[in-house]
């Protein structure tokens, strides 16, 4: 019955998530107090965070209040949030960042000086995140009336206002530039609906709502959060390679026949056996997980993906752990708990002792499989996620338990499997290189954390490029260490691997004068670090103007690709630089579409402010930004970037939209399916 409730509870969710466009995880609400003072409360969904004031240019966009009306009162200094914000290095935008979660209040001090004709009119501009996207800058209107004002706050301010005469109007009181807080002169802003639907002929209506028809075409819009799958993928592979390690597998042949042995008699009972110390593998090394998940819990297993100390922590573990594979020195347990383990599974039965065998295993192998389970523990610890790290070990023991039940099931197997030798060492080494060129990426993390300017993109991949190149003449013979077998010979893997490195290698050299390297762009620092850039490869929008856009369009015979971007919307630029870099999507953007980029968070100002109606409550649309994230609602009943919709030249949708996905070939064919409805 459980599980039934989850699956249900899941398919509520993904029909949630693919039919409801507007997201709205903040609401607000206003107040007076008795202490003069204006309270705006944020109430902010589980999962999301509402940015700070003041954050540094080129981030997201900060929380401001502007006041457009103040009658019957002054303002006293300017809104202060009630409470401490967050404050984290935040790797989306890489600056440390302050937001707030669950919650927040801000506060604007003012003193009342006519009760009478108090009126306090403005505007708030916030932008809300999650782990996955952020949601375009919103706007939204406030305002207070002498109908709000408290009753001792009247009495207190009448009996001052005796003594003076009461002015009118009161000037209100210019705030420090630094505080965001902009003080508007009273705007009639109320614009005929004519300047939303601007056109050549009046007789189209290119801001008309197309909801229904993307719908029509079965259109979702949903950000997929396929982050478990990619925690148990890579648990699953380090539990692979662990197997290759000389801890490891000599035991296997060892295990299997061991347990063949002790039910001769019985196969079937030597196969149960088997496969019980399998999952007793599992079940030890997820309780591994869950434990990490139990003391550090999920807020501080966030807070390891984005503190610059934590990542130095780890970037010297990882060293370590490279060094130890390198022959250094041997990570190892002390001798004596896995000699009482021993006695432990000679003395117990059943199931009690095939348990402690497995437990055996786990403590002789930790010198091989320990620097890989530390490894996937902070990599699975950086994702933030709260079960990341048991999803992980899950992944790493299923790997290894595998073996040990199918060589069980069929003994012949082992006749054919490799001996142990001098090639088991070499795959020590070569994970060795792997974990300093891993290393790396959380030394780059505190190095934009802190601003220290060490490991910019050129120095990254310099780095990078000697490190696999001395894995390559390993691999060939060229680099020996101590503690290695002679090799006479280059065996056919061995050379075939050297190849592959060597070749990944040489990928990375032309990432020194600027290339985009789409394979491993997730773990270099980002483009603008670096120094000397010569790539000129990406697609430049026609418009970033929609009327302009679809009047040329209309002109010229063209449909067109309306592209919904941020200047802060890191997903947006990985799309340009993953998908429309490709050289075919890029021919058929620049030859048979006209494309119009709209950024949501372009704070330009309009030449004249608009006013619109929008679920109930009248807004204010005053930037460049603020036109075209209502556009984005509107018309298309979205509210995140990237987005993309392919319209003709009436300004209708001819395709399901498209977000977020680094398929090229998806992306071609949405373009391709839209060429050819437009053509008919």
């Amino acid at each position: 019955m459980t599980k039934c409730i989850k699956i249900a509870s899941c398919l509520l969710l993904f029909c949630a998530q693919a039919f409801a466009q507007i997201i709205e995880p903040v609401s607000w609400t206003y107040e007076l107090n008795d202490d003069s003072e204006l309270l705006l409360k944020a109430t902010i969904d589980d999962g999301w965070h509402l940015y700070d004031q003041n954050l540094p240019e080129g981030g997201p966009i900060s929380t401001s209040f502007h006041f457009e009306t103040v009658k019957g009162a002054e303002l006293v200094g300017s809104v202060k949030p009630q409470s401490k914000p967050i404050v984290k290095q935040d790797d989306i935008f890489q600056m440390e960042l302050r937001w707030f979660e669950h919650a927040v209040t801000f506060v604007q001090k003012f003193k009342l000086t006519d009760p009478a004709a108090f009126e306090i009119t403005g505007e708030l501009t916030f932008m809300v995140c999650n782990d996955n996207t952020c949601l375009s800058p919103t706007t939204e209107d406030f305002s207070f009336n002498k109908n709000n004002l408290p009753e001792k706050l009247i009495a207190s301010a009448t009996s001052t206002a005796k003594k003076q005469d009461p002015p009118a109007e009161t000037p209100v009181q210019q705030t420090p530039a630094d505080t965001q807080q902009t003080v508007l002169p009273d705007t009639v802003a109320d614009t005929a609906a004519a300047a939303l639907t601007a056109t050549t002929d009046g007789d189209t209506d290119w801001w008309a709502p197309v909801v229904d028809q993307l719908n029509a075409f079965g259109n979702t819009v949903v950000i997929k959060d396929n982050s478990w799958w990619k925690v148990l993928i890579a648990g699953f592979l380090g539990g692979l390679i662990a197997l290759l390690t000389p801890c490891v597998w000599p035991m296997i042949p060892m295990t299997v026949g061991f347990f063949l042995k002790r039910s001769k008699t019985n196969r079937k009972k030597a196969i149960s056996d088997a496969l019980i110390y399998g999952f007793s593998i599992i079940v030890i090394y997820l309780a591994l997980g869950l434990l990490v998940t139990i003391l550090f819990g999920a807020s501080a297993l966030n807070d390891l993906s984005t503190n610059a100390v934590f990542n130095l922590l780890f970037f010297a573990l990882l060293v370590l752990f490279a060094v130890s594979f390198f022959g250094a020195f041997e990570l190892a347990l002390p001798a004596s708990w896995t000699t009482k383990l021993d006695s432990k599974a000679d003395s117990t039965t059943g199931l009690i002792s095939i348990f402690f065998m497995a437990f055996t295993l786990v403590l002789v192998s930790f010198s091989c499989t320990g620097p890989i389970i530390g490894t996937l523990l902070v990599e699975t610890a950086s994702q933030g996620s709260l079960m990341a790290p048991a999803i992980g070990m899950f992944g790493f023991a299923l790997a290894l338990a595998i073996p040990f039940a199918l060589f069980a099931i069929f003994p012949s197997w082992l006749e054919n499997m490799p001996k142990s030798g001098g090639w088991l060492n070499s795959v020590k080494v070569l994970l060795g290189f792997a974990e300093l060129a891993l290393a790396l990426k959380f030394l780059s993390i505190a190095d934009l954390a802190y601003g220290w300017h060490l490991l910019d993109r050129e120095v990254f991949l310099v780095l990078w490029i000697v490190i696999f190149a001395l894995a390559g003449m390993y691999l060939l013979g060229k680099l020996k260490f101590s503690h290695d077998s002679d090799l006479p010979h280059v065996s056919v893997p061995r050379l075939f691997l050297a190849i592959i490195t060597l070749s990944f290698t040489l990928y990375m050299v032309p990432g020194l004068w600027g290339a985009p390297l789409k394979a491993i762009s997730a773990f270099l620092p980002p483009i603008y670090t670096q120094d000397f850039n010569l790539y000129s490869g990406v697609v430049t929008p026609k418009y970033h103007d929609y009327e302009s856009g679809m009047e040329f369009a209309k002109r010229t015979g063209k449909p067109v690709l309306v592209d919904f971007t941020g200047f802060g919307c890191v997903n947006c630029r990985e799309m340009e630089v993953a998908v429309w870099s490709d050289p075919r999507v890029k021919q058929i953007i620049d030859n048979d579409y006209v494309l119009i980029s709209l950024y949501v968070d372009d704070k330009a100002k309009l030449p004249q402010p608009i006013q619109v109606t929008e679920s109930g409550k009248v807004r204010t649309l005053k930037t460049t930004g603020d036109k075209w994230s209502y556009l984005q609602r509107s018309k298309f009943g979205a509210n995140a970037q990237p987005f993309y919709v392919l319209l003709d030249n009436a300004g209708n949708p001819m395709a399901p939209s498209h977000a977020y996905d680094k398929n090229i070939d998806k992306y071609i064919r949405f373009l391709k399916k839209g060429l050819e409805v437009y053509q008919k």
